[in-house]
């Protein structure tokens, strides 16, 4: 069934545009806004509205097949691409990529995808939310066409990604990560009630919120692991993740494998018990080489010093090949794929795939600064790949996006379930 016409529509997304050097920096809040000049190209404030580019394919028969474009929240810092407009990117998808992509049978998902991801206009690689969302569109084209050429009527997106990546899709819901946003406290204890797999990510972006010792982080995973505790369902056993942004490389520094900081990161350990433990980004030094080494210097640290706590690996991991070259070089336990950042969504369940068969776990992340539509797209790239864990989102309330993923992950199984034994495969 042949690609009719592609429409673009700019729209909103979830959460904001942050400028994360100014905020790193000491930019002082001004209630939700910033105070302050932002130093990161592109941006006018130092918090900006989230934008997407919404994207329709019209397919031969009628049908209509979205995907949305969307950057992350921290658009143009750890080596990202710069922040996304919607409206700079309208005319391009709505005409020489429409103009590529008109007549491709959307049925060959495989083959639209790598074309999508190789595609150059005026010499210039498509920005990766351009990538992101269009090939969410073809994904959602394959799985309508494959379903009426098909005697199961009940393809997913699912199967034809399972089918373009070689891989055997998950049988049980991937395990959620909650996020809480600044609400560290209240949303936690809203993922505790409803027994939310990996939580709180807890946004411990600033010196301030670490502590200046690190005790406000410790203090905080202490009373997480007392209110899980209280709070969590009979049977419950979650694990523990948070994000600080690289500001534990400002509290202690460099080299990371000294008594100082495996000492640190035992108390943490301590302070969760028995719960697991991730700690997302412990530093940012400021380039791929040079973040791989700290990360690896301080893993190497942690499993000398007997110390039971995962790295979870972000800021310069936002590639495809960025995602090798931590799997490869042993520098985390965990690595976040960031969804936007690799450019297609095949790319995502590509790096997800790369991780088996390694001591690297895969966890499918994102922003909150996506849509409803990619985040249950990345559903499916969870299912597909069967990752260790995916993201809650888009925005920071926590509920919606937890309702969005986990939702789409049931409604899918439940389709599998019904559906026919064999998939058709077109690509």
């Amino acid at each position: 069934m042949r690609i009719e016409s592609v429409r673009a529509i700019p729209g909103v997304s979830g959460f904001f545009f942050d400028d994360q050097r100014a905020i790193k920096a000491g930019a002082e809040a001004d209630g939700f806004a910033y105070r302050g000049d932002p130093v990161t190209d592109g941006f006018d404030r130092i918090r900006e509205a989230g934008e997407s580019l919404m994207v329709e394919l019209e397919l031969a028969d009628g049908t209509i097949a979205t995907g949305d474009c969307a950057a992350v929240q921290y658009s143009g810092a750890g080596g990202r691409d710069p922040l996304f407009r919607a409206a700079d990117y309208r005319s391009l998808v709505e005409g020489p990529l429409a103009d590529s992509l008109v007549g491709r049978d959307a049925r060959a998902f495989g083959a639209n995808a790598a074309f999508l991801e190789e595609t150059s206009i005026d010499g210039e690689r498509l920005h990766t939310a351009v990538r992101y969302g269009v090939s969410q569109a073809l994904l959602n084209a394959a799985a309508k066409a494959r379903r009426s050429r098909s005697t199961s009527p009940r393809i997913t997106p699912t199967d034809v990604l399972a089918d373009a990546l070689d891989t055997t899709p998950a049988t049980e819901p991937v395990p959620v990560f909650g996020q809480s946003g600044d609400e560290r406290r209240t949303n936690a204890e809203k993922m505790l009630v409803k027994g939310v797999p990996v939580l709180p990510h807890g946004l411990f972006n600033s010196v301030e919120k670490v502590g200046a010792d690190g005790e406000r982080l410790r203090e905080y995973i202490a009373w997480l692991a007392d209110r899980a505790d209280d709070l969590g369902p009979a049977e419950y056993d979650p694990r523990f993740h948070v994000d600080v942004y690289g500001i534990l490389g400002e509290v202690f520094g460099p080299p990371y494998d000294r008594d100082e900081v495996t000492d640190y990161f035992a108390s943490l350990r301590r302070a969760a018990d028995p719960y697991p433990l991730q700690v997302e980004g412990p530093m940012d030094v400021g380039g791929r080489e040079e973040q791989i080494h700290a990360m690896a210097e301080l893993r190497e640290g942690l499993a000398d010093a007997g110390v039971d706590v995962d790295i979870v690996a972000d800021e310069w991991c936002n590639t495809f090949e960025d995602v090798q070259a931590f799997v490869d070089a042993g520098a985390a336990d965990v690595v976040q794929v960031k969804t936007p950042d690799l450019g297609g969504i095949q790319r995502s369940g590509e790096a997800v795939r790369y991780c088996r068969g390694t001591d690297t776990r895969a966890y499918l992340g994102g922003t909150c600064n996506e849509t409803d539509t990619s985040a249950r797209a990345t559903a499916h790239v969870a299912l597909a790949t069967d990752a260790a864990q995916v993201l809650a989102k888009p925005g920071m309330g926590f509920d919606e996006g937890y309702m969005l993923v986990e939702n789409e992950m049931r409604r899918t199984l439940a389709r599998r379930e019904r559906a026919d034994p064999e998939v058709a495969a077109d690509d």
